[in-house]
């Protein structure tokens, strides 16, 4: 395919993050303190949970707020692995029964007052 259109530059705020489709792929879209951009899949790795939804971006990686597994914003290569803290047990046991997987990553751009992404 090609580059997209996402959403509108004024929608995504510094700090800020939000989930849209683009051609059948949600996807996770957010601009950091900075101002810089970036784009992941939209949904956690290990359950599925949107990230959009209490994920933490810091220190360059994002957080699943469901399970705290943290991956890369930039290539999306797994940082720490930890299923479900909230009750150790159950996260030791999930997290021997799923698979790690690295989160996917979209090149992102800001053009004319718009954010594509490059599917």
């Amino acid at each position: 395919m090609g580059w997209e259109k996402a959403i509108e530059s004024r929608k995504i705020k510094p700090g800020k993050k939000k989930m849209v489709s683009v051609k059948k792929h949600l996807i996770l879209i957010g601009r950091n303190a900075d101002t810089t951009l970036f784009a992941t899949e939209a949904l956690c790795r290990h359950m599925r949970w949107p990230l959009a939804w209490g994920a933490k971006v810091e220190d360059g990686c994002i957080r699943c707020p469901l399970h705290q597994t943290t991956h890369s914003i930039e290539d999306g290569s797994l940082k720490e692995w930890s299923p479900f803290p909230l009750f150790p047990p159950y996260g030791k046991l999930v997290g021997k029964l799923s698979r790690q997987k690295d989160l996917k990553i979209f090149e992102v751009k800001e053009d004319e007052n718009s954010i594509f992404i490059l599917i």
